[in-house]
C-alpha cells in the first residue's frame, strides 16, 4: 500500500512564504513508480480545486490563483514534491492534499497496479 506523506504548511503571513512536501512510501517490498503528482486544496466554503501537479516529463500546470506564485518540484527522480508557496495571500488559506499517480509493483507481485493516492492534508493558515 503506498503512502503520503506531508509536511509543511503552517501559519504565514501575507506576502510570505512556506513550503510543503509529499513523500510516497510503499515500505521495502513495493516498487513505486511516478506518473505525476499534484497539490489541491480546500478553503473554507469552497471545493476542491487544483494548485500544481507535475507529470514524469517534468511538465508542470498551476491553479488560476497560484500561478507565478507557487512552484511545484520534484526531487531527482524520487517521489516526492515540493510545493513552494511565496506572495502568500489571505485567500491561499485551505487544507493542501497531496496526490500521487503512481504504478507500483509488490515483491513477488507479476502485475503493475496504477493507482491514485491522496495524502491526509495539512492546514495552510495564512494570517496578519
Amino acid at each position: 500500500q503506498v503512502q503520503l506523506v506531508e509536511s509543511g504548511g503552517g501559519l504565514g503571513q501575507p506576502g510570505g512564504s512556506l513550503r510543503l512536501s509529499c513523500a510516497a512510501s510503499g515500505g521495502s517490498d513495493i516498487d513505486i513508480n511516478f506518473n505525476a503528482m499534484a497539490w489541491y486544496r480546500r478553503g473554507p466554503g469552497r471545493q476542491r480545486e487544483l494548485v500544481a501537479a507535475i507529470n514524469l516529463h517534468g511538465t508542470t500546470t498551476y491553479g488560476e490563483y497560484v500561478e507565478g506564485r507557487f512552484t511545484i518540484s520534484r526531487e531527482n527522480f524520487e517521489n516526492t514534491v515540493h510545493l513552494q508557496m511565496n506572495s502568500l495571500e489571505f485567500g491561499d488559506t485551505a487544507v493542501y492534499y497531496c496526490f500521487g499517480d503512481f504504478t507500483s509493483r509488490a515483491v513477488g507481485d507479476d502485475r503493475d497496479r496504477r493507482a491514485a493516492y491522496w495524502g491526509q492534508g495539512t492546514q495552510v493558515t495564512v494570517a496578519s
